[in-house]
């Protein structure tokens, strides 16, 4: 289409059935073009929708030079696509000349999609994606040139030639002095959906990514604050990836804003929205069949949207009361937090920090630190910290990089969530003044035991700061450090089903039944072994043979020895004979072959030394409406042992379930309910526990409890057995594996004999790394050795080295990284020992 000039390449899709229908525009991503979106716009008209998609000016085919969504003429070519729109009969009309009509599109795509909302009353509803609500914040964050990402911004369009001649002008006098002026503020505020917020006042659905140094999450959250206030409805989205990298999760998302469509556009009711706030929580990563790594995922929501500093907690910091740090000359070396450009391939360098992986780099000397202590309960981090501090310097202006690690136990290991830095620009910080600061909004959990630590950096590679040579001292006002903590208590349960109360009671009355009719069936045991007296368990040629059959086995002359102390994870793929040894050794199925020996005592149905065995197999049923701890004595009861046996507080002290005990069942989260059913197979405290899947279902929070109830059992001299395909929790876990495959064992032995020591990094590369290149990275302080594989290099660190120091010094060799993980050596080790089976 030919619109004043300019020629303004467009795609239009009809849906299959006759009649009017609701058009929807979709706009593409900066640097892209309308071929971008194709797909989406291919499912909408299946779904009914009338779709027209369009390069921007200056990207693809279409003309012009590029405005930054000017209102006058990106966005002033928008309105003349709505006007064409009103024209067409496949399109349904509100009124003549007003389509019905929606817009939906990611980042410069979803900005244009709010300012067309802005500025043209015919829009009735968007769905905008990872995108800005005022351009100047955020590229001029606290008055700080984000210059690593405007530089891409430039060289993304084909070089500042591209642009109008005053963006040009405004970008080189900016990247030239370093700082953004009034007029370049003035200039891109006036190309912000923020200056028609007052405005929008259509059904806004907003996603916004957790992974995004360049558009933020408090981006979305003026958009979302300014658009509710005019009176219309607004969800919000917060998705694993962004601009930085990992899972932008580009199904859910599609499937989400054509159910916004759906409600808005098509006015179906019934269409199912969503709720008012949801979040992704990233739960891990594995390895597809490909080879390729996929991250694991799961949403959190909420019936309203909490904003980023709801529900404060005031954490105190601890440090010198005054710290003095230098801004070096040149600003040179650069701090190192987000990496714009290396983060946008698969991953996404960001991604690793929900993986527990840092990139960030802080220079002795360069900065100030703050710390808390351990915290002793999860704190779930949702929105932004602020925390107020002095700052004085030998300059009149100062520019701070603010950034709050996640420190592990042992105060090395820290992690910057999704690597994201506040810069904030202080002036006349010369005569010293209080300084208000807002921490980058995240969605993170501290762990138990772990603390934050507050970082005051003077330089920082993906910003513009000083170049003269200063020193800047700050030190902490007010109460210390507060936290955002939405969405930190256990979430409403959902309502039980009704046969969740009357299944136990029937459960219940057909095992009295059966006990009443049944007979008790005990075979002769085999004399005890004296020499064995000691040992929790010992197995010798253990065979179980498949029902029907002769010569196939589940279990085939397995052999093994577990000592008191150890916590023994018992793995193999499925199909592997696990859960038939661990029904044998419970006395639940008798063996074809071999024995089973529980302190010198032969297994066997009804063996009394089972009492000395407790067990959780496939979850425990409770009864619902009896709190945590009448369900404990209601089963201990059942058993007839005296209760003076059952060491119920020693249980429930190990379980750690607190005051939950005294609440009803039918309120307990997922996770408690495990600890619960642990707690129960430890009543007695019996010297061997064995636990089938028992963090089946459980979230990473949860799954850390689990594995922390499992050490200090054993910690007593106990003995547990465990069952788990988490092959990472059970490197943390156990201290000796026990691997089987087709019945079989394949191995056993300590841990660390297994999968072998070292501290391994996987980098993945864009390109494949030369032999002389790996070399050259095997000679840098702080590695051990570095080898070529298929996808980059795998690296092993020395005591001194680090995976922030590995970054960089990939960056400055030129290296195209794209993904830095650590190296899963459990899981290596399985797939070696198991091959093509798991």
């Amino acid at each position: 289409m030919s619109l004043d000039g300019v020629r303004v390449d467009t795609s239009y899709f009809t849906p299959d059935t006759p009649g009017r229908h609701p058009a929807v525009l979709l706009g593409h991503g900066f640097g892209g073009s309308k071929d971008d979106v194709r797909d989406q716009a291919e499912s909408l008209a299946r779904d009914g929708y009338a779709v027209l998609t369009w390069s921007a000016r200056g990207f693809g085919r279409s003309t012009g030079k590029v405005g930054l969504n000017d209102p006058d003429a990106e966005v002033a070519d928008v309105r003349k696509l709505i006007d064409w729109l009103a024209t067409q009969p496949t399109v349904q009309l509100d009124k003549p000349g007003d389509p019905r009509v929606g817009m939906a599109g990611a980042s410069y795509g979803g900005a244009i999609a709010l300012l067309t909302a802005g500025h043209d009353s015919r829009v009735d509803a968007i769905a905008p994606a990872i995108t800005y609500w005022n351009l100047s914040d955020a590229l001029f964050p606290n008055g700080v040139f984000k210059k690593l990402w405007a530089g891409i911004f430039v060289n993304t369009a084909g070089g500042c030639d591209k642009f109008e001649p005053a963006i040009c002008a405004m970008y080189e006098r900016v990247a030239e002095s370093g700082i953004p002026d009034a007029a370049a503020e003035k200039m891109l505020e006036e190309r912000s959906p923020a200056a028609v917020g007052d405005r929008i006042k259509v059904p806004t659905l907003l996603f916004q990514g957790q992974t995004d140094s360049l558009f933020t999450l408090d981006q979305s959250d003026a958009a979302a604050k300014a658009i509710k206030a005019n009176g219309a409805p607004v969800d919000v989205d917060w998705i694993a990836g962004g601009h930085d990298g990992g899972n932008l999760e580009t199904d859910r998302v599609q499937s989400r804003v054509t159910s916004w469509f759906d409600r808005y556009l098509k006015d179906d009711k019934s269409a199912d929205t969503g709720s008012a706030f949801r979040v992704t929580r990233t739960l891990g990563a594995t390895t597809s069949s490909s080879g390729e790594t996929e991250q694991r995922t799961r949403g959190v929501t909420e019936d309203t949207y909490p904003g980023l500093e709801s529900e404060q907690r005031t954490v105190a910091l601890t440090g010198r009361r005054e710290q003095s740090f230098a801004n070096p000359a040149g600003a040179n070396p650069p701090a190192v937090s987000a990496l714009p450009g290396l983060g946008s391939a698969a991953g996404g360098l960001a991604q690793l920090s929900s993986l527990g992986v840092s990139v960030s780099l802080d220079f002795p000397g360069q900065y100030a630190s703050f710390e808390s202590a351990p915290v002793e309960d999860d704190l779930q981090i949702t929105g932004s910290s602020t925390v107020t501090v002095h700052v004085k310097s030998t300059t009149d202006d100062a520019v701070l990089f603010a950034k709050l690690y996640d420190v592990g136990p042992d105060g090395r290991q820290q992690t910057l969530p999704s690597q994201l830095v506040a810069p904030i620009r202080v002036e006349g910080a010369k005569a010293g003044k209080d300084v208000d600061i807002t921490l980058p909004a995240i969605y993170h959990e501290i762990d138990d035991d772990h603390r934050l630590r507050l970082v005051l950096a003077s330089t920082d590679l993906g910003y513009a700061s000083p170049a003269t040579p200063a020193t800047y001292t700050v030190s902490l006002k007010g109460d210390g450090l507060k936290v955002p903590t939405a969405l930190s208590e256990d979430r409403a349960q959902t309502p039980l089903p009704s046969w969740v109360w009357w299944l136990p009671l029937t459960g219940a009355l057909i095992a009295l039944l059966l006990i009443l009719t049944g007979r008790r069936r005990t075979a002769a045991p085999a004399a005890p072994e004296p020499a064995l007296a000691e040992v929790p368990l010992q197995i010798t040629d253990l065979s179980k043979r498949y029902a029907k059959s002769t010569d196939r086995y589940a279990v085939k002359d397995l052999s093994f020895r577990v000592e008191k102390g150890q916590v023994l994870g018992l793995l193999g793929p499925n199909g592997a004979g696990k859960t038939t040894t661990l029904r044998m050794l419970m006395g639940l199925i008798k063996p074809d072959g071999g024995e089973i020996r529980v302190f010198g005592h032969a297994i066997a149905p009804g063996a009394p030394v089972l009492s000395r065995v407790g067990a959780f197999v496939e979850g425990a049923g409770f009864l619902p409406h009896l709190s945590g701890r009448e369900n404990l004595e209601l089963y201990w009861q059942a058993t007839g042992r005296p209760p003076e046996d059952a060491h119920l507080e020693e249980a429930l002290e190990i379980a750690g379930l607190g005051d939950a005990l005294a609440r009803a069942v039918r309120t307990y989260s997922q996770g408690m309910r495990q600890r619960l059913a642990i707690a129960q197979a430890m009543l007695g405290l019996p010297d061997l526990l064995i636990l089938d899947e028992p963090t089946n279902g459980l979230d990473p929070p949860q799954i850390r409890e689990m594995r922390e109830v499992m050490i200090r059992y054993a910690a007593a001299g106990r003995t547990v057995i465990v069952s788990s395909h988490l092959l990472s929790e059970v490197e943390q876990t156990c201290t000796h594996l026990v691997v089987m495959d087709h019945g079989q064992l394949v191995q056993a032995g300590p841990v660390g004999e297994i999968v072998g020591s070292g501290d391994t990094l996987l980098v993945g590369t864009a390109e494949p790394v030369t032999e002389p290149v790996a070399e050259k990275v095997a000679a840098l302080p702080g590695i051990a050795s570095a080898a070529v594989t298929d996808d980059g290099l795998l690296v092993r660190l020395d005591a001194d080295g680090s995976a922030a120091r590995l970054v960089a010094e990939l960056v400055r060799l030129e290296v195209p990284v794209t993904s830095v993980g650590p190296h899963r050596r459990l899981e290596d080790a399985f797939l070696t020992l198991i091959g093509d089976h798991a």
